[in-house]
């Protein structure tokens, strides 16, 4: 029938059939390519007004106006809109969609702290991650995938950071996006700036040391990062040495990471941990992976290649009441990491800008972070979240093995 009918139809109406489809096709796609980018549209600009919605009142109500007085004399964005206000220390004081406030307090997130009531697993994460070492918002939407990698490996995730002065150890889902959104506005919080912070009832992004500060005062034993602070170059000169260092020296938390940041130099970092006993154990690897890149020509210490392991391990050595935290490194998946000439002559060039502007300090690691992610044209900052949820996964695993193991 399909040979009957090809030789019913000449050579030109095949072809106009062909280009008929053709047509009906590109029109099809050139549709849902308009409906797609005019959704797309219409989210940014409603997006845009309940920003500018939230800042009008916002000073509306700090010039001491009620906040149902200023949404019936200014309107609401759009119909049907909830409006909630929530003040500095957590409780609700207006919704225009509740007759009575709850009394709850939206800086108590119970999750955590019944999980570690009930001996259930718990992974402390970082929240410079989210304010300072992604773009916004990739930087929400990579921790709160973290969070979820967790849970589906059975643990409960505890993203620590402080809010209003109070050191909190599980945010909700708007204390993320209210990190990324402000950005490098809210300040990085190290060992040295907790008490001022929350002295002031100030907001801070929790860097790898304060994590583990706060994650030990919780009970959190496990940690996952993205890499850790380390040796500076040219610390022979400025002494810059980060506070993550000291940290592992002394807190009982165990930190997995995908090894120092290679901004830094890893050979001084691995002699610093070895002078103030930290072990550094390599996860399936006896070399040290070098964050973007899976291998830096150093050694660690031993090479553990199971959860269980590593869990082990760390369970010993609170056992024996040795002070002190356990570093776990963990190589970057294959298909993500990156060509070390490349990597390397990046970071080779951002190292020499950083030092051509005098960037010091706590300044240091963000810029040369951006600076590399320029310079790849964004393929670093496309492994760093495939590194964080590798380790996020680990992590987990490691916790509830760590569980498994402290009851039985």
């Amino acid at each position: 029938m399909a040979t009957a009918l090809k030789h019913k139809l000449s050579y030109h109406r095949r072809l106009f059939l062909l280009l008929l489809v053709f047509s009906w096709t590109l029109v099809g796609c050139f549709i849902l390519f308009q409906y797609g980018r005019e959704k797309h549209f219409k989210a940014e600009r409603l997006d845009a007004q309940l920003q500018l919605f939230n800042l009008r009142m916002l000073d509306a109500v700090n010039a001491g106006a009620p906040p149902d007085a200023f949404i019936a004399r200014s309107g609401a964005p759009c119909e049907g809109v909830r409006v909630t206000l929530i003040d500095p220390a957590g409780h609700v004081v207006f919704d225009n969609s509740l007759d009575t406030l709850p009394g709850a307090n939206h800086l108590d997130r119970p999750e955590v702290a019944e999980a570690l009531k009930a001996g259930k697993p718990v992974v402390a994460l970082e929240s410079t991650i989210i304010s300072h070492g992604m773009p916004y918002p990739q930087n929400v939407e990579t921790a709160l995938k973290v969070e979820q990698i967790i849970r589906d490996a059975g643990a409960v995730p505890a993203t620590i950071a402080i809010i209003g002065g109070r050191l909190k150890a599980g945010l909700s889902k708007e204390e993320s996006d209210y990190l990324g959104r402000t950005g490098a506005g809210i300040p990085k919080a190290s060992r040295r700036d907790l008490p001022v912070l929350v002295a002031q009832g100030k907001d801070g992004a929790c860097t790898v040391t304060t994590t583990m500060m706060i994650a030990d005062m919780a009970g959190i034993r496990v940690f996952a990062t993205g890499g850790i602070g380390g040796v500076h170059r040219g610390a022979q000169e400025t002494f810059d040495i980060s506070a993550d260092l000291e940290e592992l020296a002394n807190t009982s938390v165990m930190v997995v990471c995908a090894g120092a940041k290679s901004i830094l130099d890893l050979g001084l970092t691995l002699e610093y941990l070895e002078t103030h006993g930290v072990t550094v154990i390599g996860y399936g690897t006896d070399e040290l992976p070098a964050f973007y890149t899976r291998k830096s020509g150093f050694g660690v210490d031993y090479e553990l290649d199971t959860p269980a392991e590593l869990a082990k391990a760390f369970h010993v050595k609170r056992e024996l009441g040795l002070r002190g935290g356990l570093l776990v490194t963990n190589p970057i998946p294959e298909e993500y990491s990156m060509d070390p000439a490349v990597i390397n002559k990046a970071i080779d060039e951002a190292v020499a800008e950083c030092k051509a502007k005098g960037v010091h300090g706590k300044e240091t690691t963000p810029f040369l972070l951006a600076k590399v992610k320029d310079l790849t044209g964004g393929d670093s900052l496309d492994s760093n979240i495939q590194l964080v949820y590798n380790n996020a996964r680990l992590a987990a695993r490691t916790a509830c093995a760590l569980q498994t193991l402290e009851q039985a």
